[in-house]
């Protein structure tokens, strides 16, 4: 199922409508990633297979840039990406 970004930015300042923009891409490449892994794991032709999950790895490397670009602008964001990580270390250890 593909994601609904929010098209009504009405109010936000420049650096909210960035960070939005960043989010919508991230959304955006994340879905991209599902729909080529979710055709891989269907398709029959070992070649087809072969590049969809390479195009998904690719995407994969999408989401890091735009990532690491909000964490950069969103120190908030940034906190609260490193408390998920403690979470999941402190209740599943890894």
């Amino acid at each position: 199922m593909m994601s609904k970004i929010p098209a009504k930015f009405e109010g936000l300042g420049k650096k909210e409508l960035d960070n939005e923009i960043l989010r919508a891409a991230i959304i955006a490449e994340l879905d991209a990633i599902n729909l080529y892994e979710q055709m891989a794991a269907l398709a029959s032709d070992k070649n087809l297979k072969e590049i969809l999950l390479d195009v998904a790895k690719e995407e994969k490397t999408h989401v890091g840039e735009f990532q690491a670009l909000l964490l950069n602008r969103d120190k908030e964001q940034a906190k609260e990406l490193e408390a998920g990580r403690e979470e999941v270390k402190e209740e599943v250890g890894e």
